[in-house]
């Protein structure tokens, strides 16, 4: 396979260089694979869909061909995922995706699993250490630290905004020794985004030190979280007439949006054959992405701090691969989008509690009320051309081509459940009136001693403290 770069398309290199780079620091665009290979009808259509770990290898199968032997990816997979992503029916026409069975509760365990020990495999007759720069609006940090812990020639430096995640996810990812440690800066996760950035494209750091990305800006990060949108379509397509009598539903994945790395790996999963219809960009007050596909004119913003934190970005990375994947034109047809304030937020998760008896997280309740929105009646509003100001929370005035089959019942909903609702006990136990089930994995970290090291906001700062300490 070979890839390519969101700002040169004549750039071409294969994937161990997409993974080792993280970003193309001559031009700091992003790598793309030039081509997304369909899955065979053998496995799109097979009655019994298949399991989760046979879908991540056939999916990854192509986009390491030649680089990675079978047997080691084989390999890969089944050490990555000893965990899967259950699809739990909430009522007859919607299905949330649970991203959380991972070490870390959170979504980014399925792709950072498979990102370090991919780039432990390429770095496997270095002399030198790859030293990995991430950084976190919340659940990433703690996703790659658990992932790259102890595996051999990988250090890593987690970047994340002091004061702006919950106490548990600060736990969860300044309590690490060894090869990972964090850096508390006193600035926003944009300001952490583009540190992070910055080393990448400084190219006397990059003579002294050999530098990657563990964000959603590295591929194989990207990747990997494709498998998730491909087995739960192909489940959810397989029980939903069961569930919901209709016939071949319209598939419509919602999914809660930060650096829009997920919903991504959603397009890649569309690309390689997933039955998937479409998908809502369910995003929070930083509604960077909902304006641009309302009005046609991206403007990246400041963060603002919101109880969804882990979608607290202003300015997200993979905006650049969205542009260079589809036109506007393809995105508004394929995207409806809707953003949410903290009041919707925290009476979402209550609503969610009280009409179905699941409790969802901050995250997942963006999602949650967008479908609930969108079926009920904002998509026939829209179609009548009653538009919703781009300023007010809600759907926002852009008509997706598969709204007719919302309005006319012929769709199921996949919310994806990005984080265990344990992780932000406060506000859901504010919501609900009581404390979400804490897993014991989550519980163990909160004894832990934090090791995070204050950072300023300054990239001379955080550049001295790279060569000095690494």
């Amino acid at each position: 396979m070979i890839y390519t770069d969101t700002r040169d398309s004549s750039v071409k290199v294969d994937f161990k260089t997409a993974v080792v780079s993280g970003m193309n620091s001559q031009t700091g665009g992003l790598f793309i694979p030039t081509d997304f290979p369909k899955l065979s009808d053998e496995i799109l259509k097979r009655a019994a869909p298949p399991s989760f770990r046979e879908l991540a290898y056939e999916m990854a199968k192509p986009y390491v061909e030649g680089e990675i032997p079978d047997k080691d990816l084989n390999a890969i997979i089944a050490d990555c995922y000893p965990f899967s992503a259950p699809v739990v029916p909430i009522d007859p026409t919607t299905y949330v995706l649970e991203l959380f069975h991972g070490p870390t509760c959170a979504f980014k365990d399925f792709g950072a699993r498979f990102m370090a020990r991919v780039m432990s495999y390429f770095n496997r007759n270095e002399l030198e250490p790859l030293h990995i720069l991430v950084a976190t609006s919340g659940d990433t940090g703690s996703a790659v630290g658990s992932a790259f812990h102890n595996v051999p020639g990988l250090d890593v430096t987690i970047l994340y905004p002091e004061g702006k995640i919950s106490p548990l996810q600060e736990k969860q990812l300044s309590t690490f020794t060894g090869n990972v440690r964090a850096l508390s800066v006193k600035g926003t996760f944009d300001d952490c985004q583009k540190l992070v950035k910055t080393a990448f494209t400084d190219e006397e750091l990059r003579k002294k030190l050999r530098l990657s990305s563990a964000n959603s800006i590295n591929i194989s990060r990207l990747l990997p979280q494709s498998f998730y949108y491909m087995y739960a379509s192909l489940l959810v397509k397989n029980r939903a007439p069961h569930d919901c009598k209709i016939d071949n539903p319209s598939i419509i994945c919602v999914v809660p949006s930060g650096n829009f790395g997920n919903l991504t790996s959603g397009l890649i999963a569309q690309k390689m054959g997933a039955p998937i219809r479409g998908f809502v960009a369910a995003t929070n007050a930083n509604r960077t992405i909902p304006d641009w596909i309302a009005t046609g004119e991206y403007k990246a913003r400041p963060s603002v701090a919101t109880l969804s934190n882990a979608m607290d970005v202003g300015a997200p990375s993979n905006y650049e691969r969205i542009s260079a994947m589809y036109t506007l034109e393809e995105v508004r047809e394929l995207f409806a989008s809707y953003w949410l304030d903290d009041e919707g937020t925290s009476k979402a998760i209550k609503d969610c509690n009280s009409k179905t008896g699941y409790i969802i997280d901050p995250h997942g309740a963006v999602g949650y009320q967008a479908w609930n929105d969108i079926r009920k009646g904002a998509l026939d509003k829209l179609t009548a051309g009653v538009k919703n100001p781009i300023e007010n929370p809600g759907l926002t005035p852009n008509l997706p081509s598969w709204a007719n089959e919302v309005i006319n019942k012929q769709a199921v909903g996949i919310i994806l459940e990005t984080a265990h609702p344990a992780k932000f006990g406060d506000i859901v136990k504010s919501a609900i009136g009581r404390d979400p089930v804490m897993p014991d994995r989550l519980e163990k970290v909160l004894s832990l001693p934090n090791n995070a090291i204050p950072m300023e906001n300054n990239y001379d700062t955080f550049k001295s403290w790279l060569i000095e300490n690494l």
